[in-house]
């Protein structure tokens, strides 16, 4: 990862976000001496119980990722973090504690989108589940995803906020520019070759798998065009930046 670091940035003036799950600040350090100027870990959910009940520990390694989140942060990271609307146990209350743990991290970028369960995994099936009463339950809707990310945009003023793809895939027509109208400034394009994208599917029915780069991005002009916003450009930074290349692992 550290020679894929170097090269990236010594070939494209772009800012580099790493998405590579709960790694060792040693780990962390390196990748950001190689480089990297962002890093993407969803906590997913502030309720530590429905967290441990869907992501258990690995053996010696205790899944914090608040506490990893702070660490990205010390190190010079700007840090992205994130929830699932309407993950399976989730009740209201932490919902709204999630909105106010986004802005106690002082997070750099935010990811907000619905929770869609591959139905071969035990989340879809039911499992790890604790019930309770009729109503509490957090829908996994369309207008859930935004009536978060509405009040998420004056809680993190600064934030980089992201309507995620999943709303291209429940919406397929408007969800992407119905996000950016209410609160995101984030949209993040399909640039993975087709012949790829179809190996990777955490969901079915996942948007856009069939289009190239250049399709994804002429489409993406034109809706952002309709909206009468443009394309950002520029150097790396909050609200300012709103293109960046992931590496996805």
């Amino acid at each position: 990862m550290t020679r894929v670091i170097r090269c990236i940035k010594a070939e494209m003036n772009l800012a580099l976000t790493l998405s590579l799950g709960e790694r060792s600040d040693s780990e962390q350090a390196i990748w950001r001496d190689a480089g990297a100027d962002r890093y993407l870990l969803r906590f997913e959910t502030s309720d530590m119980e429905l967290h441990r009940s869907i992501h258990p520990s690995l053996p010696g390694w205790p899944s914090d990722r608040l506490a990893l989140s702070r660490s990205l942060k010390s190190l010079g990271y700007e840090a992205g973090s994130g929830v699932m609307v309407g993950l399976a146990g989730q009740r209201f209350e932490s919902l709204a504690s999630d909105i106010e743990t986004f802005r106690s991290l002082d997070l750099d970028m935010v990811g907000i989108g619905p929770s869609i369960s591959h139905p071969a995994s035990p989340l879809a099936a039911g499992e790890w589940v604790k019930p309770f009463p009729e109503g509490e339950q957090v829908p996994n809707t369309e207008l859930m995803v935004y009536k978060v990310l509405a009040p998420t945009r004056p809680v993190c003023p600064e934030a980089n906020v992201s309507g995620a793809t999943a709303l291209a895939t429940i919406n397929r027509t408007r969800g992407r520019e119905l996000g950016l109208m209410r609160g995101a400034n984030i949209v993040m394009p399909n640039v993975t070759p087709p012949q790829y994208g179809e190996k990777y599917q955490i969901y079915p029915g996942k948007a856009r798998l069939a289009e190239t780069a250049d399709d994804s991005r002429g489409l993406l002009s034109d809706q952002l065009r309709a909206l009468g916003r443009h394309v950002g450009t520029g150097a790396s930074g909050r609200i300012r930046s709103h293109f960046t290349l992931t590496c996805l692992l």
